[in-house]
């Protein structure tokens, strides 16, 4: 297991979910800053900066439901994909960390994902939205791999502003256990521990099948 690799997929989650979550605080200090705008582009700006720095070292994961398709297709093994997830969940934890120490617990857990419109949808969206973001990683970076770094950031911008009123748009089981875990409020995080994971292996398959004549 490549200690650099796991060293990267830290600190690109802790750019990642900080920079998101940094975005989720500034809509409530600032009256008037419309969160629909705002976290969309600093989640999807985190992610592009988060590649920029790490994803040349270690593919670029960042995240767990990614890291699942990468297994699945073959791009990675089981043992350096336990990495991978450990070492995202621990810099997701070390982003919540550094939103607790500029602000309060209370401010951590707003940054938590909820299920804005129920359980069930809330589900639902988090399938669906992480099925589309692996099978657009999946397809980009093998088709056309020099503009993954703009095609993947935009797309994780687009399912935030289409997901939040419905499930937070996590798509990223490190991004909800981060502030679950600091905060320590573990509301309805079943559904971010679950939904993208099945999110994940549907990706994978549209991408197969769209794949498979190539």
């Amino acid at each position: 297991m490549d200690t650099r690799k796991l060293l990267a997929e830290a600190v690109g989650t802790f750019i990642l979910v900080g920079m998101g979550s940094m975005g989720i605080l500034a809509t409530g200090a600032m009256a008037g800053t419309p969160a629909l705008v705002v976290i969309p582009i600093a989640f999807g700006l985190g992610l592009l900066a988060a590649i920029a720095v790490a994803g040349h070292v270690s593919g670029g994961h960042f995240n767990p439901a990614v890291t699942l398709g990468a297994l699945l297709d073959g791009r990675l093994d089981v043992t350096n994909a336990i990495g991978y997830v450990v070492a995202q969940v621990v810099g997701a934890v070390a982003a919540s960390a550094l939103i607790l120490a500029i602000s309060n617990t209370a401010a951590v857990a707003g940054t938590k994902n909820m299920p804005l419109a129920g359980n069930t949808t809330a589900f639902i969206a988090e399938v669906v939205l992480t099925a589309v973001f692996v099978a657009v990683i999946l397809t980009v970076t093998k088709k056309d791999p020099s503009h993954a770094i703009f095609v993947i950031p935009l797309t994780l911008l687009a399912i935030h502003a289409v997901g939040i009123p419905f499930s937070g748009a996590s798509v990223n089981p490190a991004r909800a256990l981060g502030p679950a875990i600091v905060s320590m409020d573990f509301g309805a995080i079943w559904i971010y521990l679950t939904a993208p994971f099945i999110g994940a292996a549907i990706g994978w398959g549209v991408y197969r099948a769209l794949s498979s004549g190539d």
